[in-house]
């Protein structure tokens, strides 16, 4: 991986961890076509960096995030599911990181369920401040924040969906959203940099400069993002995004089957 490629990821990164159309997928499916996506150093990059973008949000909701040890303690439970499987099925998720096909089945069907979602939980009397989300809430979000962990679903869509399941707004899920990436994507980090080690590679001091270059770019075009997201939410719903979806889905299966087969191993 060289420095424009990293600038490229991480600005990919920025402007899609908090929308609900799978950074991760979009990623992989980049680093595909670049042909480094079978280079470890770019699979620890590509979970790394999504860190940058999420501090995004303790510096945008600094005064919200920095609440409650009741808040705290909801992020938590929120986060227990994410911890559990991921240590259970670390392997199996590895597996799928492989398969762009997953990815673009993922896309697909994600996108026929945004087509639906407003539909499916309007609530014009839902939940508007998230310190009003109860244990039981937090919990089921998490449930459905740990479906992203198959590539190409988007952890801030399903987390925003289980949101809305719980009758919460879609902007008091979008921000709980947010708010449960921090916890998540700190453990998610930790976790790949220990089995980087584990498994006997060292960071060299370029590829240092590349995780900071890229955590710092993601970091940036997420502030700008993050805004915007919500505020489109708000007034248009999900369908724009479903649509996105399906077409990008497509667009992947074809390429893979009918031009070039793309590999991500």
């Amino acid at each position: 991986m060289n420095t424009l490629q990293a600038i490229i990821l991480a600005i990919i990164e920025g402007i899609t961890e908090f929308l609900p159309v799978s950074s991760t997928g979009h990623m992989i499916i980049a680093s595909s076509f670049f042909g480094i996506a079978h280079d470890d150093f770019t699979k620890l990059f590509t979970i790394v960096i999504q860190l940058g973008a999420i501090l995004s949000v303790v510096v945008l909701y600094f005064k919200r995030f920095f609440q409650t040890l009741d808040f705290y303690f909801k992020l938590l439970v929120a986060f227990i599911p994410a911890v559990v499987l991921g240590l259970l099925l670390s392997d199996f998720i590895d597996g799928l990181l492989e398969n762009p096909v997953t990815v673009a089945i993922s896309l697909l069907i994600g996108g026929l369920i945004l087509l639906k979602v407003d539909q499916w939980f309007n609530q014009p009397n839902a939940t508007e401040a998230s310190q009003e989300i109860t244990y039981l809430q937090a919990f089921k979000i998490g449930l459905f924040q740990c479906i992203a962990m198959i590539p190409g679903v988007s952890r801030s869509g399903a987390s925003i969906v289980g949101g809305m399941s719980q009758k919460l707004s879609r902007t008091t899920a979008a921000e709980f959203s947010f708010f449960l990436a921090v916890p998540t994507m700190l453990g998610a980090t930790v976790k790949k940099c220990y089995d980087y080690y584990k498994d006997g590679f060292v960071l060299s001091h370029d590829q240092i400069n590349l995780l900071i270059i890229g955590n710092i770019v993601a970091f940036i075009v997420a502030l700008l993002a993050i805004k915007t997201f919500i505020g489109f939410l708000t007034k248009n719903g999900f369908k724009v995004f479903g649509i996105y979806r399906i077409i990008a889905g497509i667009i992947l299966l074809a390429i893979h089957f009918f031009i070039h087969p793309l590999t991500i191993i």
